[in-house]
C-alpha cells in the first residue's frame, strides 16, 4: 500500500504559468521544512484533479523539481522529496549581467546559411584598418541610428566588445595623467579597468535619476588643475541601480561638462531601442564618446563594441589601435548585416524587453516588501544595503549556492559604506531564477527579523 502524501496541494500566488506556480509552491514548502526528505508527493493524476489543472502541467512541474535535485522519482512507487540532493553543490549565477537567451538554434542556423552565401572573404583574408572596415562601420552606424544615436561612419571605431570601447575611450579622453569621474556606484567592469590601467577615479553622488549635476560640478572643481578630465556615466538603465536620467538631468550634466571643459564617456549598452530621452552624444556630440555594443542588446555571442568619436579624435583612435588592434570578428558583423536586412535586429530587443519585464516582475513579487530598485526594461535589480549587511547577504547567498555581485565591486571609493546587492536576472533559466529568488527572499526576511 502506498503512503499518503503529507503535502496540502496549492499554487503560489504569483503572476506566472500554472506549472511555475506549482513549482514555486513546492520549492517554498521544501525550503521551509514543511516537506522533509523522504516525504511522498501526491500522485500526478490526484494532484491534477485536486488543483483542477492539466496532468501535463503536473508532469512538467515534477520534472523541473527533479532537475533541481529537490525530488526523485522511483518507478512504481512515486515521487519523493530528496532534500539531501537539494543541498549538493549547484550554483545559480546571479552575478553576471547578461541578457536572457533569445537566439534559437533555428534562427542561428538560418542566419549562418544566409551569411555563407554573401560574406566577403576579404574580411577574413586581410587585416582590417585600425578602427574597422569601412563597410562594417557603415553597418554599425545604421544600427546606432535605430537607437537614435546618429554618427558618421568615419567617426566610428569598432572594437571586439564594449569593454574594449570603454578602455579606448579612457585612453583618448583621459590618458595616464588624467582623472575619471563616475557615479559613486557604477559598472564593476569600468572600475576594474580604470584601476588596472592605473587611472585616478573619483566617485560622484547620485540619486534615483543618476549622477547629480551639482555634485559633479563640485568634484570637477576639486580637480580643476588636472588637464584631462573625463566623466564616465550610464544615463539609461544605470548599472547597478537601474536609474535612468530624464531630459533635464541629461542637459544639466552636459552643461556642467561644457563649462569645465570635461570629456563625457556615455555608456549606452543597456538601451533597448530608441530611448525616451536623447543620448548625451546627441546633446553634445563635440565632447561625448558614446560606448555601445551588441552583447547586452542582441546576445552575448555577438562580441562587437562601438565607440563614437568626437571630431578631431579619429587620428588619435587610429594611432591607439594600430599597436593593439581590437577589431571585431567579421563573422559577427556579417550576422548583424543579415539581421538588419531581414528585420530580426528590430525583433530581438523587443523580445528582450518583454522578457526583462517578466523577470523584473517575478523578482518584485518574490522579494516582496523589501527595498527593491528596479526598472521594467532592465534585467538586473538593486537592493540597497549598508556595506556590512550587503557582505553578510552575499556570503549567506553563496552558502545556498547563489552567486551575487560582490558589493565592493560596484564601489568607486574603497571606503564607501552605502552600497547594495545587484541581482542579475537574465542568465539563469526561469526555473533557476524562481528558485534562487525564493531562497534570497528567505534570507532578506531573516535579515529584517534579526534587525527588528
Amino acid at each position: 500500500m502506498l503512503l499518503q502524501s503529507p503535502w496540502t496541494p496549492r499554487l503560489a500566488e504569483i503572476e506566472a504559468s500554472v506549472a511555475e506556480r506549482l513549482v514555486l509552491a513546492l520549492v517554498d514548502d521544501i525550503v521551509e521544512g514543511r516537506l522533509k526528505g523522504g516525504d511522498r508527493l501526491p500522485a500526478h493524476r490526484d494532484l491534477a484533479w485536486r488543483l483542477e489543472i492539466g496532468l501535463g502541467t503536473v508532469t512538467k512541474a515534477y520534472a523541473a523539481l527533479e532537475r533541481r535535485g529537490l525530488v526523485r522519482s522511483v518507478k512504481g512507487r512515486g515521487t519523493f522529496v530528496a532534500i539531501c540532493q537539494a543541498h549538493e553543490e549547484r550554483v545559480i549565477d546571479m552575478s553576471s549581467n547578461v541578457p536572457p537567451a533569445m537566439m534559437s538554434a533555428r534562427l542561428l542556423s538560418r542566419t549562418l546559411s544566409g551569411v555563407a552565401r554573401k560574406i566577403d572573404a576579404d574580411h577574413f583574408n586581410l587585416y582590417s584598418p585600425p578602427i574597422g572596415h569601412l563597410e562594417h562601420r557603415r553597418l554599425l552606424a545604421r544600427w546606432l541610428e535605430t537607437l537614435d544615436v546618429p554618427v558618421k561612419p568615419s567617426n566610428l571605431a569598432l572594437t571586439g566588445n564594449a569593454r574594449q570601447a570603454i578602455s579606448l575611450a579612457f585612453d583618448l579622453a583621459c590618458g595616464p595623467q588624467g582623472v575619471i569621474l563616475t557615479e559613486r556606484l557604477t559598472y564593476p567592469g569600468a572600475i576594474a579597468l580604470a584601476r588596472r590601467k592605473g587611472y585616478r577615479i573619483k566617485g560622484v553622488d547620485m540619486d534615483t535619476e543618476g549622477m547629480l549635476p551639482g555634485a559633479l560640478a563640485d568634484v570637477l572643481d576639486s580637480v580643476a588643475s588636472v588637464a584631462n578630465r573625463a566623466v564616465y556615466l550610464t544615463p539609461t538603465l544605470h548599472n547597478p541601480t537601474t536609474a535612468t536620467m530624464g531630459v533635464a538631468r541629461r542637459q544639466a550634466i552636459v552643461d556642467v561638462c561644457r563649462r569645465s571643459g570635461a570629456w563625457i564617456i556615455e555608456d549606452g549598452v543597456y538601451t533597448l531601442g530608441p530611448p525616451d530621452a536623447p543620448a548625451l552624444a546627441v546633446l553634445a556630440p563635440e565632447r561625448v564618446f558614446h560606448v555601445n555594443g551588441l552583447s547586452k542588446s542582441l546576445g552575448p555571442g555577438l562580441r562587437i563594441g562601438m565607440l563614437t568619436l568626437p571630431e578631431g579624435m579619429v587620428a588619435r583612435a587610429q594611432a591607439a589601435l594600430q599597436d593593439i588592434p581590437m577589431d571585431p570578428s567579421p563573422l559577427s558583423c556579417a550576422v548583424v548585416e543579415d539581421w538588419l536586412s531581414t528585420g530580426v535586429i528590430a525583433a530581438i530587443p523587443q523580445a528582450l524587453r518583454n522578457e526583462a519585464r517578466r523577470r523584473s516582475s517575478l523578482a518584485a513579487s518574490l522579494l516582496g516588501a523589501v527595498e527593491l530598485v528596479s526598472h521594467p526594461d532592465a534585467y538586473h535589480v538593486w537592493l540597497p544595503m549598508p556595506r556590512d549587511a550587503a557582505n553578510r547577504f552575499a556570503t549567506a547567498a553563496a552558502s545556498l549556492g547563489i552567486r551575487v555581485t560582490a558589493p565592493e565591486s560596484v564601489m568607486v571609493e574603497r571606503s564607501e559604506q552605502a552600497t547594495g546587492i545587484r541581482l542579475c536576472l537574465g542568465g539563469p533559466s526561469l526555473e533557476d531564477l524562481t528558485h534562487g529568488l525564493t531562497l534570497l527572499a528567505r534570507l532578506l526576511k531573516n535579515e529584517t527579523d534579526a534587525v527588528a
